[in-house]
């Protein structure tokens, strides 16, 4: 019996795995980022969006500051970059750090899930920036339009 499983019940009663006898969702960690329960899956949902990839792909540099990152990361808008980390921070890929000088200034870095995460990132980013001056030698561009007319 899995716990991503959704057909899986439990032996003694016959309820769903994640069922409390009441009837509703219990506190039991759903490890499979396809389902809705997912624990990861709203990190996941922020790793992935254009500019926490690019976020994280720069911090994998080195630690910044966060006009040196926004700068960094092309077209962010400083918003942007600020609502970012904090989700970054919040799911325990980013770290902040207040330096106590004059005046006091605050550096972003990763945190160990961080420096993971980045890792993936940057060999997919070099994967694509790869397949594209491949795709540009050969007069096509990834991520363009994909023709699905079977012609």
């Amino acid at each position: 019996m899995s716990a991503t499983d959704p057909s899986a019940v439990r032996p003694d009663d016959g309820r769903p795995v994640g069922a409390d006898p009441a009837g509703g969702p219990t506190q039991e960690l759903v490890v499979d980022v396809f389902a809705r329960g997912c624990t990861s899956r709203a990190a996941f949902e922020v790793v992935t969006s254009k500019w926490a990839s690019l976020a994280l792909i720069a911090l994998g540099e080195g630690r910044y500051r966060f006009n040196a990152l926004r700068r960094r990361v092309e077209g962010v808008s400083e918003k942007m970059l600020s609502q970012t980390l904090q989700a970054l921070e919040r799911d325990g890929m980013v770290t902040r750090e207040v330096v106590t000088t004059i005046p006091p200034r605050v550096e972003y870095g990763l945190t160990p899930l961080g420096e993971q995460v980045a890792q993936r990132l940057r060999a997919l980013a070099d994967l694509l920036e790869a397949t594209a001056a491949e795709a540009a030698a050969e007069g096509s561009s990834p991520g363009g339009p994909v023709d699905d007319s079977g012609r």
